[in-house]
């Protein structure tokens, strides 16, 4: 790794999965708001819905995800009808015509730790309360070491179109240190169900700085990734973070690669799949070439969301579950991360929301700066703020902010437009924390860059 990198890859920041991040939010944000934000949206915006089912049948040690172990499934079929009432309560709020339900992401935790019967329910109310559009693109997350031929089959016909699977990786002395154990023969096995069943879209997530890994050992996971040929691959590093996930103190920290050994594997696995066809998308997504988010990308139309990089710009996306995050035109609303409490307020037939934010003007300027920089590696910021009504002035600071990372070649600067080369795009969020006027270095509060 290049030395002069070496500080920037040391750095703690944000993922910019949302602009202001959810550090930002504001406790006791009242649910109302919430209500009143959805009851004001255009009779004709487009939606998007977020399902969050915080279960697992068995804890991963590196899952820095909001989920759970069940001692019963008594526990989540009380969540689901929970969480109907709840998508009905708010459809009842929602003005306008049914039908324009464009993207549904199911997440956790483990959705298809749910059986058939609950997930159809969820659906059901989603259809029957929004209505999906014709062509929406229905998706889950999903354990490849439980499902089965006939799982895949009953989930495509439901309507699901798109699944991702928590790969991480394939190497065994890998998987023990983690938990996980799933051999390339299995996730080879579910990728087939998956394609046979007639699934339009498989995506895989690797990761790296897990304990036990090397560049040789990630590039091998990445080889037995690509012969599958997932659609999309996302690839994330490992956050260590044992005083926030309990369980993650399983993980011995002498295990964990440092800073020049994780910045070395992320780039093994990037130059292994980009050899096997796929095209980089933004900071850490590959997709083939045939994918959508392979087009919006060269089109300059990629968006960056709560999921990663998507294809979605629907006007507002519509979240349910404990600690699930919802967008508005106007600001972030988040769900109580307590179940206890998250279903005490639907019990209420009121909003479970506790946190959230009311965007500016200027944070919303800022958001679709740092949006475009994430997702095209380059952006004019005064071009952005003139459309905003505003001037580059607000933002007079970024040249001097942005020295240190163009002298290390990271950012380039020509007037008030920045670039990152694609080399190093592993990097970007360190260029984006110009853009984030809430910004604060501090150990602890965010992942490290690389």
């Amino acid at each position: 790794m290049d030395t002069q990198l070496l500080p920037f890859a040391l750095q703690d920041v944000p993922r910019y999965t949302s602009y202001p991040t959810a550090v930002q939010f504001q406790p006791d944000f009242a649910g109302s708001t919430a209500d009143d934000w959805l009851t004001g949206l255009s009779p004709e915006a487009s939606l998007s819905v977020y399902v969050h089912i915080p279960f697992c049948r068995q804890l991963c040690w590196y899952c820095g995800c909001h989920t759970s172990v069940p001692n019963s499934y008594d526990r989540a079929a009380r969540y689901v009808d929970f969480l109907v009432r709840d998508l009905r309560r708010n459809a009842g709020l929602l003005p306008g015509r049914k039908g324009r339900v464009k993207h549904i992401h199911f997440g956790g935790g483990t959705p298809t730790y749910l059986d058939d019967m609950h997930i159809a329910e969820i659906l059901e109310a989603i259809d029957k309360g929004y209505g999906l559009a014709a062509g929406a693109e229905v998706a889950l997350e999903s354990d490849p070491r439980t499902l089965t031929k006939e799982r895949a089959r009953v989930l495509a016909s439901m309507g699901f179109n798109r699944i991702s699977f928590g790969v991480q990786d394939f190497a065994a002395p890998v998987q023990m240190k983690i938990n996980r154990l799933q051999t390339f023969g299995l996730v080879a096995t579910a990728t087939e169900f998956l394609r046979a069943a007639g699934f339009q879209s498989v995506n895989f997530d690797l990761m790296y700085g897990l304990p036990a890994q090397t560049v040789a050992s990630v590039t091998r996971t990445a080889r037995q990734a690509a012969e599958l040929a997932p659609d999309r691959i996302a690839v994330f590093g490992y956050a260590h973070v044992p005083w926030f996930k309990k369980h993650q103190k399983m993980i011995a920290d002498q295990d964990l690669p440092g800073v020049a050994e994780r910045y070395r594997q992320a780039t093994a696995i990037d130059s292994e799949l980009c050899a096997a066809g796929y095209a980089a998308i933004g900071l850490d997504h590959f997709a083939l070439a045939h994918d959508e988010l392979t087009a919006a990308a060269a089109k300059g139309m990629l968006r960056r969301n709560f999921q990663g990089y998507t294809t979605d710009v629907s006007d507002a996306l519509l979240s349910f579950g404990a600690s699930a995050i919802g967008e508005f035109p106007q600001g972030f609303v988040q769900a109580a991360r307590d179940t206890l409490q998250w279903s005490e307020a639907i019990e209420r037939n009121q909003s479970p929301v506790t946190r959230g934010l009311a965007t500016t003007a200027e944070d919303r300027m800022r958001s679709e700066i740092i949006e475009r920089l994430m997702c095209d590696l380059t952006v004019d910021y005064a071009r952005i703020a003139a459309r905003h009504g505003m001037t580059a002035d607000l933002m007079a600071d970024v040249p001097g902010r942005l020295e240190a990372a163009c002298a290390a070649g990271l950012a380039s600067i020509e007037g008030t437009r920045i670039t990152v080369p694609p080399r190093h795009r592993l990097l970007l969020r360190t260029v984006a924390t110009v853009f984030d006027a809430h910004f604060v270095a501090a150990p602890n509060r965010h992942a490290k860059a690389v």
